[in-house]
């Protein structure tokens, strides 16, 4: 008996491993897509475009300078379309340049770097405990679903159809 437990809880196993392979190739197919990204902007528009929608707005609320009308987006999207038509080399520079002038608020996208990194990783880190201890409580409730039953709950049971069938037969 305990054999044909063995064999029955490994062919269990053996049946999760597609599901688990197959989440598997979709998580790095999905990494392997977000990591390739775009080629980049082509024109001086699309560059214009790019930064100005990784900034924010100084004198809005939660929009980009690319979005909003307000008189100081269109003065930053200036002196971005400035820089670009001068051929500042990089998108880095001329975002740090902003953020000299108006403050590290400006990013609609936190630097990966010193404290802001935290933003990246502590939701990270917080999603692989959660699903770490959701795996060890599962499979505390599996073993103990999987228990062989003692002599104890066999009498257990026993009393009970026999009472059952006491009640059946008045």
């Amino acid at each position: 008996m305990d054999l044909s437990i063995n064999r029955r809880t490994l062919n269990q196993q053996l049946k999760r491993w597609p599901g688990w392979l197959v989440l598997a190739a979709v998580v790095v197919i999905a990494l392997a897509i977000a990591s390739a990204g775009s080629s980049g902007p082509l024109t001086d528009s699309d560059r214009i475009d790019s930064i100005s929608q990784r900034l924010a707005c100084p004198t809005c609320d939660g929009e980009s300078v690319y979005e909003s009308q307000a008189s100081a987006a269109r003065g930053i999207r200036q002196q971005i379309k400035r820089f670009v038509e001068q051929g500042t080399p990089s998108d880095d520079q001329i975002i740090q340049y902003i953020q000299n002038q108006f403050g590290t608020k400006t990013l609609l996208v936190p630097n990966a770097s010193g404290f802001d990194a935290l933003v990246w990783a502590l939701p990270a880190f917080a999603f692989v405990v959660a699903v770490a201890g959701l795996a060890v409580a599962f499979r505390r409730w599996k073993l103990v679903a999987d228990s062989v039953p003692t002599d104890g709950d066999r009498a257990l049971v026993q009393a009970a159809l026999n009472d059952q069938e006491g009640n059946h037969e008045s």
